[in-house]
């Protein structure tokens, strides 16, 4: 009888969760987080701006602003809006042209390419995003089920908000766990979108939702060869948006579209390998990475902050807290943003941690990603968006969801702060460790030594 040998050969090394990126993606990632987070702040400002103003004697003032029609005659196509729904119809079609640029980024170029690297981001949305649901449903389900049709306000997660909560409690955390958090709400962005094109679709029309694809399709050949004509591109999406906005289809999806058909890799000449000379997508990421430099400032610094502040003006005088905080869509959505989403990213992680046998990188701690996952309970652009589409702008059950979705999202604002400042010191270190450049090549030594600690 013999014995068996072990086969010889190195052991594959073990999977590391939240592992630092590579050094491209690490720069790229610093300067997506230093807009969001400028973002951020001006989300808020525009959001405490709305609640004082719903609040003061000159409430009516913001009603009314909210409700005049600049465009009376675009009834024909629907475009016969209030400044409000323009706001969310219009201004949040750019935010997500930003998030199709970013999410066909991820795929093509980042970290979603790498299905071992892309797992980690999509199970922990996936769990993020279902356990909400979940407990929404059973909330309201077992309180009479008389507004289930919100199941998807808790869902969201908003990376501005989030960022600018990191900005005021100065964390430092590890490029890890910052590129996971953003990939998180990438991925997330992606699921939302899904959803309020397939759930919250009213009176669908086909005809103009076929020809929306016209404009689309121009807008993919003409930035396909590198053609950035604003006299062209932007015409070519205000049709788009048009066309999708009178087909039934929320507006917004016309702008994720246009994002996907941006070419994210640099064109090369056939000499040389060199990028073309002249090539408006030449140069490093492509022309994706161009048009969001270009886009997320106004997209961040302008298009959110004005949602913000004609969706977050809820009114709370003459309202009775005690009825407001019990009813049964206000703890839904607390519940859903503040315990599903943290469990749920939480509970995913673990279980796809030990399931593959992955390992957490060695600066983290499981304590950082219950903070991350507190942190991505502050839902607030998308969860106030679906709200709208689920009860209906100024009605009496869209009230509550923004007071809802206002309270969850500063009760996960505030637990992730004391998390995630217990650990400040820690996240300094390795923070100060990130950027050191010994050799002064303006690459740290992290990145070109990874085992320099």
């Amino acid at each position: 009888m013999t014995s068996r040998t072990p086969p010889s050969g190195p052991r594959p090394a073990k999977i590391r969760l939240f592992s630092r990126s590579s050094w491209p993606e690490a720069r790229h990632l610093t300067d997506v987080l230093r807009t969001e987070t400028v973002g951020g702040a001006l989300l808020l400002s525009g959001a405490v701006i709305a609640l004082i103003w719903a609040n003061s004697p000159w409430s009516e003032s913001y009603t009314r602003l909210g409700d005049v029609v600049p465009w009376p005659g675009g009834a024909p196509w629907h475009l016969d809006l209030t400044v409000a729904a323009w706001a969310a119809d219009g201004l949040l079609a750019i935010f997500f042209f930003v998030v199709g640029l970013e999410l066909k980024r991820e795929f093509v170029a980042g970290d979603l390419r790498d299905p071992r690297r892309a797992a980690l981001p999509v199970a922990a949305a996936l769990g993020g995003m279902l356990l909400p649901a979940l407990i929404y449903v059973a909330v309201v389900a077992s309180a009479g089920g008389q507004g289930l049709r919100g199941w998807a306000i808790p869902t969201a997660t908003d990376i501005a908000f989030a960022l600018a909560v990191l900005a005021v409690i100065s964390s430092h955390l590890p490029q890890g766990l910052r590129a996971f958090l953003l990939t998180l709400a990438v991925v997330d962005d992606l699921f939302a979108i899904t959803i309020i094109a397939i759930f919250y679709t009213a009176d669908f029309h086909p005809v103009p939702l076929l020809a929306a694809l016209v404009p689309i399709g121009l807008f993919a050949v003409l930035v396909q060869r590198g053609r950035t004509w604003w006299w062209a591109l932007i015409p070519l999406a205000v049709a788009a948006w048009t066309l999708m906005h009178a087909s039934g289809v929320h507006a917004t999806v016309a702008g994720v579209l246009l994002g996907f058909t941006v070419p994210v890799l640099a064109r090369r000449s056939a000499r040389g390998g060199q990028p073309a000379t002249g090539d408006a997508g030449a140069g490093e990421g492509g022309l994706a990475a161009r048009l969001e430099h270009r886009w997320r400032p106004v997209s961040a610094g302008f298009a959110v902050p004005v949602f913000a502040l004609f969706a977050a003006g809820v009114t709370l005088r003459g309202t009775d807290l005690g009825a407001l905080l019990t009813d049964p869509i206000v703890i839904a959505i607390v519940a859903g943003l503040v315990l599903g989403k943290s469990i749920g990213i939480f509970g995913s992680t673990y279980l796809l941690a030990r399931f593959t046998r992955a390992e957490l990188d060695e600066d983290i701690t499981w304590t950082d990603l219950l903070g991350i996952a507190l942190l991505a309970g502050v839902g607030f652009t998308v969860s106030l968006l679906v709200g709208d589409l689920a009860f209906g702008a100024g009605s009496t059950a869209d009230d509550r969801v923004k007071a809802a979705v206002l309270l969850g999202s500063v009760i996960s604002a505030g637990l992730a702060a004391t998390v995630l400042t217990r650990r400040n010191a820690a996240y300094r270190t390795v923070a100060e460790r990130e950027q050191l450049d010994a050799d002064g090549d303006g690459v740290p030594d992290v990145y070109q030594h990874p085992d320099a600690r």
